[in-house]
């Protein structure tokens, strides 16, 4: 069955089933490798994608819930936020492994555009569907704070 996505500003064909996760049509069908397979159940958050602006994770999203929405990978990630964001990452040195960091990045994007100065309680409540296997906790907060500041950090 062929569907049209709205992904990363584009319009994309895909050939796939209505209950295929959107996980599977990105990273499958599409080549969209940034964004992770990790739990297949919502659990880690290495999946994170917006829709609408809002993260969802790929993984337990089914192609047909997606509709006309605006699917955004890390791939398409941009704005102000989103270069904030991987300028604090660099600057705090957060990726140890970096699997998750697709994931991490994507949710604190989603956080800084609704919250530009998010306490450390908004920052763990955004982020904590996202699991860290290396345990970088400490540093994806104060580089979330870092790019809350904007450039000068």
């Amino acid at each position: 069955m062929t569907t049209t996505l709205n992904l990363n500003g584009q319009s994309v064909a895909v050939n796939a089933e209505p209950d295929t996760p959107l996980l599977w049509v990105l990273r499958g069908e599409l080549q969209m490798n940034g964004t992770k397979f990790g739990c297949g159940m919502a659990l880690c958050g290495a999946c994170t994608v917006h829709l609408n602006g809002e993260p969802v994770r790929a993984c337990i999203t089914p192609l047909s819930a997606v509709g006309s929405a605006q699917v955004t990978t890390i791939e398409g990630l941009q704005g102000p936020e989103a270069t904030a964001l991987r300028t604090a990452w660099t600057a705090v040195d957060v990726a140890q492994c970096g699997y998750c960091q697709s994931g991490q990045l994507m949710s604190a994007c989603a956080l800084l555009k609704k919250t530009p100065q998010p306490t450390d309680a908004d920052i763990d409540a955004a982020m904590s569907g996202n699991a860290c296997r290396c345990g970088t906790y400490p540093r994806i907060r104060a580089a979330i704070h870092q790019a809350a500041r904007g450039p000068q950090g």
